[in-house]
């Protein structure tokens, strides 16, 4: 019989294994699944890059036959609905494993606790809730676009001692490069990045994942321009047949559309820049009357993580919607002085919604994140 603490120690490893994949498994949550048999791991995996095949069915398979009588610890309930596979609470079963602890029930509709009473009905014990905040934790994408219709929000924002974001009219490199090298990171492990036309016109950002061996992770780029500003000059523009790039107007009165620029398909004539013809084709318009519609529409095209960059006003609209679910907040010792842009967030002035997870330090800098509190 395993003990609570073995309990704990194998849906942690669960729980680690399934954030392996996170922002590469499409629409389908990313699920680790551990198979335990006389108190060792026989089968381990997570929902493959793509979204199938899923976690379940795969460390069943590494398992072999050492599965039948184990114990299947699982971050999300096994799915119950036929796709282009059959359910994995049906691929436990026949795989005759004895017990399932799960520590997050699925509220996918076509789910929604079908998957437990599979399991039970076969007579298998099924246990619930273990680790369940750190499982929602890894799953808060999913989960938020399930239940809210929208991504997950992660506002990120680098600050200056005294409170800055940086100055006017110019890029001031608040935090130091292990700050950068962590916001790459956090760039890998979101399905999309968004900032506003101001941040585009001053900084010219790229916002790819610049790590090597994980730029194939860079996310949908997403820029917030009511006025039509959005340069095609810009490092985003020259950049977008190899990384999307949504530009989205938004405002009051502003009709929903969606398209990508119009003209005529790029010709074989040898006298125009084909070359840029394409990068345009590669850059969607959006309009939304508001900043939640969009976030609404952004979910519908299977966007679940949403990194908020920046800058202040951004930010602000993002927080006075109440449209933000985690905060990072890098924080140097750096002055920036007179003229500086005033951060909407400091360590001091954190909406009473959020709750402090953490803090550490990064490099000279440090790191605290924050969690909208449940």
């Amino acid at each position: 019989m395993s003990t609570p603490e073995d309990d704990r120690r194998f849906m942690a490893e669960a729980i680690r294994v399934s954030r392996t994949h996170t922002g590469l498994t499409d629409t389908n949550p990313s699920v680790g699944c551990v198979i335990v048999k006389d108190g060792q791991i026989v089968g381990s995996a997570v929902t493959a890059i793509g979204g199938r095949p899923h976690a379940e069915t795969q460390a069943i398979a590494i398992a072999g036959d050492m599965a039948r009588g184990a114990t299947a610890y699982v971050t999300l309930e096994p799915c119950a609905h036929w796709g282009r596979t059959p359910p994995c609470a049906n691929a436990l079963v026949d795989a005759g494993v004895a017990r399932v602890v799960v520590a997050v029930f699925d509220p996918d509709p076509r789910v929604a606790g079908q998957g437990l009473k599979i399991l039970s009905d076969a007579g298998i014990t099924v246990e619930t809730g273990l680790m369940e905040e750190e499982g929602r934790r890894a799953l808060a994408g999913y989960l938020m676009r399930q239940t809210r219709g929208r991504p997950f929000v992660t506002l990120k924002l680098a600050v200056s001692a005294d409170g800055m974001l940086g100055r006017r009219g110019e890029e001031v490199a608040i935090t130091g490069a292990q700050v950068r090298t962590e916001v790459h990171h956090l760039r890998a492990q979101s399905d999309a990045i968004l900032v506003g036309i101001g941040t585009v016109l001053s900084d010219d950002p790229e916002l790819t994942v610049r790590i090597p061996g994980l730029e194939h992770r860079s996310p949908l780029r997403i820029v917030l321009d009511r006025d039509a500003r959005f340069p095609q000059t810009s490092r985003l523009a020259r950049t977008a047949d190899n990384v999307p790039v949504i530009v989205a107007a938004i405002g009051a009165g502003v009709a929903e559309t969606d398209s990508v620029p119009t003209g005529d398909a790029p010709c074989r004539c040898g006298q125009h820049d084909h070359a840029e013809e394409a990068r345009q084709t590669a850059i969607t318009h959006i309009n939304s009357p508001t900043l939640e519609a969009l976030l609404k529409r952004l979910a519908t095209r299977g966007i679940s993580t949403l990194l908020v960059e920046g800058g202040a006003t951004v930010a602000s609209a993002f927080l006075a919607q109440d449209l933000v679910d985690r905060i990072i907040l890098y924080v140097s010792d750096k002055v920036v002085g007179e003229g500086g842009l005033e951060s909407p967030l400091t360590p001091s002035d954190i909406p009473p919604s959020f709750t402090l997870l953490g803090s550490a330090p990064v490099g000279p800098d440090r790191v605290y994140e924050y969690e909208r509190s449940a």
